[in-house]
């Protein structure tokens, strides 16, 4: 039986950051992402796109040396965010009892899901069941272990399998799409238990690995790279659609992923969190808070 996770005062933003946060609450989330994602995707004509990519990359500080196609060719600032690496950048360990970071990112929290909960951050803390949207499915990760990653806009967005297997299910659950970055994991309750997100499943040697995908303000679309017609529209993304609802996708027979295979894409910066079923894995000792993953990166391996 595990032991009660201890209640602690929780650390807060500042007073400016409350504040941002509290009109964003109120505001539609939603309808104003998808204007954010229309302006993302506008064309750039040609003769414009290295001004304007690269004035965008300078703001972000977009690493360009390591994406696959020169600044010219993307079209728009979507596909720069989206942009692939070059090929052979980044290896994945092998084997399939070894877990890599599935994204480029800054490590927030990791550790053991005790008493059925995950850590946000200092004093707060939130359920498997209700990140996963059924509580029989968080039952399962109780005394495993989870890592939580942030992306910011500089990150590389595409999300790979952390471990070569079989995707039998996969879930989207819509929500609020309020920032995630440390201000709001300060700040808001069960934030990544709040926002919209697609959680895939992951079967493989380890047991099953839940990748959630956690979508934030400003454009708040994923897309499924397994599936790429799950919004109807091949390609476009499954989150941040007009009227929809919480749904489960089964597949018989399942997707393979191979190792270092996409899985799911973000189309601007936000948070992947992983889930290990208990007794599978023993996390890397590297992965504190603060610290730089990238993909392909070894961050667990199975279980003794």
């Amino acid at each position: 039986m595990s032991e009660a996770v201890p209640a602690t005062a929780p650390d807060l933003p500042s007073a400016k950051w409350r504040a941002i946060l509290r009109v964003l609450k109120r505001l539609p989330q939603a309808g104003l992402s998808r204007g954010f994602g229309r302006v993302a995707d506008l064309r750039i004509p040609p003769r414009l796109r290295p001004r304007i990519l690269g004035a965008v990359a300078d703001a972000l500080d977009i690493d360009l040396g390591e994406a696959e196609r020169p600044l010219q060719e993307y079209r728009t600032i979507n596909e720069l965010f989206v942009r692939r690496l070059k090929p052979g950048l980044r290896s994945w360990p092998a084997g399939d009892t070894v877990v890599a970071s599935p994204v480029d990112g800054v490590v927030g929290q990791s550790g053991v899901i005790a008493d059925g909960r995950l850590i946000q951050a200092k004093g707060r803390h939130y359920s498997a069941g209700a990140l996963l949207d059924d509580d029989a499915e968080g039952a399962r990760y109780q005394a495993g272990h989870f890592v939580t990653i942030y992306l910011s806009p500089r990150h590389y967005h595409r999300i790979h399998t952390p471990l070569p297997g079989e995707i039998r299910a996969a879930r989207h659950v819509p929500g609020a799409l309020l920032p995630v970055n440390e201000a709001a994991v300060l700040h808001v309750e069960s934030l990544f238990a709040t926002n919209e997100r697609l959680i895939t499943y992951v079967d493989g040697a380890l047991g099953r690995v839940a990748v959630v995908a956690v979508g934030a303000y400003n454009v708040g679309r994923i897309s499924a790279v397994f599936d790429p017609g799950w919004s109807g529209t091949p390609g476009a993304a499954v989150t941040n659609r007009r009227h929809a609802v919480a749904e489960t996708r089964h597949y018989d027979p399942p997707k393979r992923v191979d190792a270092g295979g996409e899985v799911m894409v973000f189309h601007l910066g936000s948070t992947v969190v992983l889930l290990f079923q208990p007794g599978s894995v023993e996390l890397d000792a590297l992965l504190v808070p603060g610290a730089e993953v990238r993909v392909g990166q070894p961050i667990a391996r199975g279980g003794s």
